[in-house]
């Protein structure tokens, strides 16, 4: 098959992610031409800071080198200007650095021509030694300009200005900013935050004219007209010393090549390319556009989060497989300058009907600002203490309520690291060889160097390269920052809407919602009604859609063993040596003679090395071989713990009131009336319960999934406890009077999280996305929703079948079991 012909102009770090999405899903959909006007492969143009600083080279920012288009069969033009494209013959025309012609056809034509600097229309502004800040060869003129000359002049007091002058700055030059607002980066900071920076940075020895307007560029030739920049002028009529001035006041899209082209461009076309949520250009559909020079929705981003996001949906339908919309992007901005962190995100002005929240510490250099509007955290500004911006961003993107929060919202989120640096350590202060995830065992210098060399931006690039984050979870904020610190002004968080994997761009939530609204059944039929990349999902996906099948559709949708993790398919827990573990069920934690005689003698029969009690009232077997299963299951003749399983593990108890003779209920009973109610429910993940027959608690039901707790006058619940590796205490959830209330209320509440969770979201994450208030009002002040839940899950419950005694109930495919000659 003949293949399509792909044309890219521009060669920048969006249109380059394009391609590295297409060439994953679709590696010989197209040959692929890309014209880029500079001289250089793609490279990071963020870093351009640190290489004027002096920081790193340019080498050190190459994202793709020549190389890599050379391996993907890519033909490359460096230098090349698009000066025309023919739409009615599909012809793409340019010029190279040597005045050659070139021509390329396209069957698709990729416009991803970037942006360019906004330049003062003053007189003087074509003087020799006036630049713009925008690529590498502005940046090699500048570092060659300030080995020869001292005064230095920034026109823009945003991040770009404000990175040129202290780039300028430390190779030596006197700086002064000029910058037409009241206060610096007016876009990203309020007047408080943007005032406490212009004075940190006077005090490193940078000079600002504060609210000054250019009136023109004076020359030292021809009355001022002509030669080197020698001063600028106000329109005051003061002067200052200028021997480079550099322009840093803004950019616009780069759509010369697209209004010459006859496409839609937004304002008159002083805007970028219109495009719609496919990224197609809304004039021509055999044309894309994305990143700088595209308008979506009418707004140009300049932020790489958002145009990778727009790379990755585009790569879909280049690739023809016609699926993914790019709705926006809701963006924070995290920069550093000079050492001073800042970040503000959402609507941080605040004003007329908002809530303002302020902690000011100018001394100290920390000034924070939080903005609240019906009781949701809606814009956040940090000045030097930003450890928590990624969870303001946070809950500023989930639309979180915060009452419950609100008194401790100021002082942050605990959140940001694992025990192992007790959650509290900044990013900054870290030392390259400090761990930051202890699953994985990958240090803070791993991490940074991966974001710099492999030019990394977002949190699931980094847990790819790094694995950081990847397992348990609870570093990543403490990985967010370092992206932040590291990739600096341009990393924007995790997108609103995440998706559910690589196969598609919808999320778990609307997965869920598609497949109860649409009746959904099989794999197959998601597959295809929604429009999966592969046809037959991956190891993220299938074990989530088989769940969310089988809890959406009990008794109807079918259980495919295949989409499960391999502990579920076994029914026991696989060792780091290929042995499993076994854990009968013991329902309350209650066991007998005979079972444990049976215990120990299916112990001696099969040699199981190790005998060990649990932390959930269970004896565990430990060391079992993959063949034995079946025999080891048939003699014990013991229910499954499921302690293999996202399901119920136990139902942890005291011996309350029936012996103790402090306890005030028969915790005992309870917790086994619970258990039987609760065996084989299966959940978004592993649901751990305990029950306590008086306040002191000797269960410990205040970290349980699940918390009961037996006082005098009937019994406590308590929801959403953890005691992994981060520990969560159980929130108060309702009091009731009788061990029935206990089991609707309990079993409601998890029938709520079975039909609402997200695979793989505790019960803990699950109330803190919806909220706690959101959850009583469904099942404690809702009596007939309480009813209809509990109904629902035993109708779910009712007829399960145990894996370990009716194996072919169960459909359970016992030829895992039998061991496979070697000849």
């Amino acid at each position: 098959m003949k293949k399509m012909k792909l044309v890219m102009v521009g060669n920048g770090m969006a249109g380059v992610r394009t391609l590295e999405e297409l060439l994953k899903i679709a590696p010989d959909h197209y040959d692929i031409t890309v014209f880029g006007a500079e001289p250089h492969p793609n490279y990071n143009r963020i870093l351009l800071s640190p290489v004027l600083a002096g920081e790193q080279t340019i080498d050190e920012i190459i994202l793709n080198p020549l190389s890599w288009y050379a391996d993907n069969g890519i033909t490359l033009h460096l230098g090349a200007k698009v000066t025309d494209v023919n739409r009615a013959r599909r012809i793409v025309t340019a010029v190279n650095a040597q005045g050659e012609t070139i021509e390329a056809e396209y069957d698709r034509l990729l416009i991803a021509t970037g942006s360019n600097p906004f330049i003062l229309p003053v007189p003087g502004k074509d003087l020799d030694g006036v630049i713009a800040y925008r690529d590498i060869a502005d940046t090699n003129t500048m570092i060659e300009t300030a080995k020869t000359h001292k005064h230095a002049v920034v026109i823009g007091g945003g991040l770009l200005g404000l990175e040129a002058a202290n780039g300028l700055m430390l190779r030596g030059m006197q700086v002064t900013v000029v910058h037409i607002s009241g206060w610096l980066m007016e876009r990203q900071l309020d007047d408080v935050a943007g005032k406490l920076l212009q004075k940190s940075l006077q005090d490193r020895g940078l000079k600002f004219e504060m609210g000054a307007q250019t009136a023109a560029l004076i020359g030292d030739q021809d009355d001022g007209k002509g030669g080197r920049v020698l001063a600028v002028q106000f329109k005051d009529g003061r002067e200052i010393p200028a021997d480079l001035v550099v322009m840093a006041a803004g950019i616009r899209p780069n759509t010369d090549l697209a209004k010459k082209m006859g496409l839609l461009c937004d304002h008159g076309g002083r805007g970028g390319i219109v495009v719609s949520d496919t990224l197609q250009t809304v004039t021509d559909a055999r044309i894309y556009s994305i990143g700088e020079c595209a308008s979506h929705r009418g707004i140009a981003y300049g932020l790489v989060a958002p145009l990778f996001e727009q790379g990755k949906v585009c790569a879909t339908h280049l690739a023809e497989f016609g699926i993914g919309r790019y709705t926006g992007s809701q963006t924070s901005t995290k920069l550093k300058v000079t050492g001073i962190d800042l970040f503000s995100a959402g609507d941080f002005t605040g004003g007329e009907g908002f809530e303002e929240i302020l902690l000011s510490d100018p001394v100290g250099g920390v000034y924070k600002k939080l903005v609240i509007k019906d009781d949701k955290l809606v814009g956040a500004c940090l000045y030097g203490d930003t450890v928590d911006g990624s969870w303001y961003f946070k809950l500023l993107r989930e639309g979180r309520k915060v009452h419950d929060i609100r008194d401790r919202l100021m002082f942050g989120e605990s959140n940001i690291g694992d025990v192992g640096h007790e959650g509290h350590s900044k990013a900054a202060a870290m030392a390259d060889k400090d761990e930051v995830c202890g699953c994985n065992g990958v240090t803070k210098g791993t991490i940074c160097k991966a974001i710099k060399d492999k030019g990394l931006f977002t949190l699931d690039e980094v847990r790819k390269h790094t694995k950081a984050s990847a397992s348990c979870g609870s570093c990543t904020g403490l990985v967010e920052q370092l992206i932040m610190f590291t990739a600096g002004g341009d990393y924007s968080a995790t997108p609103k809407k995440k998706a559910m994997c690589g196969c598609t761009d919808f999320s778990h939530q609307e997965v869920r919602d598609a497949i109860r609204k649409e009746h959904l059944v099989s794999h197959a039929g998601i597959y295809q009604r929604l429009g999966w990349k592969t046809p037959n999902g991956c190891t993220s996906c299938r074990p989530a859609i088989n769940y969310y099948l089988l809890s959406t559709w009990p008794k109807e949708a079918l259980d495919d063993p295949q989409s499960r993790y391999i502990n579920e398919r076994s029914h026991a827990n696989i060792q780091k040596n290929g042995t499993y573990s076994v854990i009968p069920r013991m329902w309350g934690g209650e066991t007998t003679a005979a079972d444990l005689r049976r215990i120990a003698d299916v112990a001696d029969k099969y040699a199981i090395p190790t005998v060990k009690v649990t932390g959930g009232q269970c004896i565990d077997l430990l060391g079992v071989k993959k063949e034995d299963l079946q025999g080891v299951w048939a003699d014990l003749g013991m229910p499954s713990g499921f302690a293999y399983a996202k399901s119920l593990r136990t139902v942890k108890t005291c011996v309350g009131s029936e012996w103790c003779r402090f306890g005030t209920q028969d915790s005992t009973q309870m917790g086994k009336d619970l258990e039987r109610a609760l065996w084989a429910m299966y959940s978004p993940h592993k649901v751990k319960l305990a029950v306590s027959g008086c306040p002191r608690n000797c269960a410990e039901a205040g970290t349980k999934d699940v918390g009961i707790i037996g006082v005098d006058s009937g019994w406590e619940l308590y929801v959403g406890g953890n005691g992994g590796i981060k520990t969560e205490v159980a929130q108060f959830f309702v009091k009731v009077k009788t061990p029935a209330e206990v089991l609707e209320h309990a079993g409601a509440f998890l029938q709520l999280y079975r039909e609402e969770g997200w695979y793989l979201e505790r019960t803990v994450h699950y109330i803190d996305r919806v909220g706690l208030d959101y959850v009583k009002a469904k099942v404690v002040d809702n009596a007939e929703l309480r009813k209809e839940l509990w109904e629902r899950l035993q109708f779910a419950l009712d007829g399960a079948a145990d894996p370990w005694l009716e194996s072919a109930k169960a459909s359970v495919d016992t030829r895992q079991f039998e061991p496979v000659a070697v000849s």
